[in-house]
């Protein structure tokens, strides 16, 4: 009822994102205007995402020359390496990366309280509510994508399990701290620790994939594709040109004449095209003579213009092996988890709501949807369902390990060194009842997960209807969650 009298009556919020002007509009308008403002940022950041994904296939189809000498014939064998190991590039690209808005709020959020006793409560919340959308949501979709009848499961259960142990004691860890071990506060050498368990997570995940003797689980993988992303099936290579908001694909010939240079041509199956970065196609006039674009007054000096700003542009982005791209994508990432930071603020401050429920609702959400995106695309693209559930159990140790740690690293740290004193948790009493339901609620995810392994044989796709009954209620356990956690938080539980 807080949230609603705020909104109807006179109370007036100080605070404001641009102009001291928003503070003369109605609370009603301006909690809309607000939450208008965080959808916008949530799309930036789904297509902020679409680029990131790309980015990263880019890195991790990266491969050095290994040069070898056979020592029979005492020749030189030249063979070419993945530079990355896809377990570590899944826990640390893809799930680092797609939980970087959570990271990048936690942190935001914590350097805004520096010099205060207390922890802020924005970021801890926003990462427990991202975990729970991350393994129900984001499960509930990835398991109908696949086409009715198809099945993708987890080629590598030993290295999922030792991801899931890690994911699960995140969180059985984070209960531990402030509930048995030092009851609403955090000292710093719990924070430093929390920290590296992300390293032991690294660790044995590796030693699980390379099947270290006495570290890792002695259970036997299927085949996995030697691409991390298997290249999309093309009959003909495609020229992408776009006639003053008419975009149109067009078929690009061979030719002897060919004189612009295309940098795309790195995703083609092709794998003479894979072998080269560039891929020759016809000058600007022949494609538009192909093409027949539907503005034929367009000039072709204006095309041959726009071709190559492009071809310069996206050769910028990609020639890095796609790092530049990457951390571009991380950077804008973090620029809009600012933002979203001070619209939930405003929110909170118009309608009174509580910032913890706000954090495990629409804030959880939206920061998530880079989870999402990703996991779907991985879902879709690869055979296997190896990256797209680990992204969703290493991003849930990621938030924790990272995103919680090394904020409170930082206050635990200042308060250390500026007061002696241990940094103290807001709400603890909150935070841990929405672990115990978490906890409660991901034992029955998982356990689906395992019966459709047992059942169907994998754990994404199959019939459609028990896919979408599997996608349901996944749907009802985070919404079980929700409920829940936010009525405890608000003191109705």
């Amino acid at each position: 009822m807080l949230g609603v009298s705020s909104i109807l009556g006179d109370e007036k919020c100080g605070s404001y994102l641009l102009f001291h002007a928003e503070t003369e509009l109605g609370n009603g308008l301006r909690a809309f205007l607000y939450f208008l403002g965080i959808a916008y940022c949530f799309l930036g950041l789904s297509a902020i995402t679409a680029r990131f994904f790309r980015s990263m296939e880019n890195v991790v189809k990266h491969s050095r020359t290994v040069v070898e000498t056979d020592p029979y014939t005492n020749t030189e064998i030249i063979r070419q390496e993945k530079v990355w190991n896809y377990t570590i590039a899944d826990i640390t690209l893809l799930a680092f990366g797609t939980s970087f808005p959570q990271i990048s709020l936690a942190t935001i959020d914590a350097i805004r309280n520096i010099g205060n006793l207390y922890a802020g409560g924005l970021g801890p919340g926003t990462l427990v509510g991202s975990a729970a959308f991350d393994l129900f949501p984001i499960h509930a979709v990835c398991v109908v994508v696949p086409k009715a009848g198809e099945l993708k499961k987890i080629s590598d259960i030993g290295v999922w399990l030792v991801e899931l142990f890690w994911s699960f004691w995140a969180y059985a860890w984070l209960y531990i701290i402030l509930e048995v071990w030092t009851p609403n506060v955090v000292t710093l050498w719990e924070a430093l620790l929390t920290v590296l368990m992300y390293g032991l997570l690294l660790t044995h995940a590796y030693a699980q994939d390379k099947r270290w003797p006495y570290l890792s689980i002695p259970l036997s993988r299927s085949e996995r594709p030697e691409e991390w992303v298997p290249a999309e099936v093309t009959s003909v290579e495609y020229e992408d040109n776009a006639y003053d908001g008419y975009s149109e694909i067009c078929a690009v010939e061979d030719d002897e004449k060919m004189e612009i240079v295309d940098i795309f041509s790195i995703h083609s199956e092709n794998q003479e095209v894979a072998d080269s970065v560039y891929q020759k196609v016809p000058p600007a006039e022949d494609v538009m003579e192909t093409c027949n674009p539907p503005f034929q007054e367009t000039d072709s000096e204006d095309l041959d213009v726009l071709q190559q700003w492009k071809t310069q542009f996206v050769d910028a982005l990609t020639i890095a092996h796609g790092w530049i791209a990457f951390i571009c994508s991380l950077l804008f990432i973090s620029g809009i988890a600012y933002i979203v930071t001070k619209l939930t603020d405003l929110i909170s401050c118009v309608t009174g709501i509580n910032a913890y429920v706000i954090a495990f609702t629409a804030l959880a959400a939206g920061t998530s949807w880079p989870d999402l995106v990703a996991s779907k695309i991985a879902a879709e693209r690869q055979l296997t369902a190896d990256s797209a559930i680990a992204n969703i159990t290493c991003s849930n140790s990621v938030n924790i390990y990272v995103g919680i740690g090394v904020p409170w690293l930082i206050n635990t740290l200042y308060n250390f060194i500026a007061y002696g004193e241990a940094l103290r948790i807001e709400n603890a009493e909150g935070l841990s009842f929405s672990l115990l339901v978490f906890f409660c609620t991901s034992v029955g995810c998982i356990s689906v997960l395992v019966v459709r392994r047992l059942i169907l044989g994998a754990e994404l796709g199959g019939p459609r209807l028990w896919a979408w009954v599997t996608s349901v209620f996944f749907m009802l356990l985070w919404l079980i969650f929700v409920v829940l956690s936010s009525l405890r938080v608000s003191g109705t539980i």
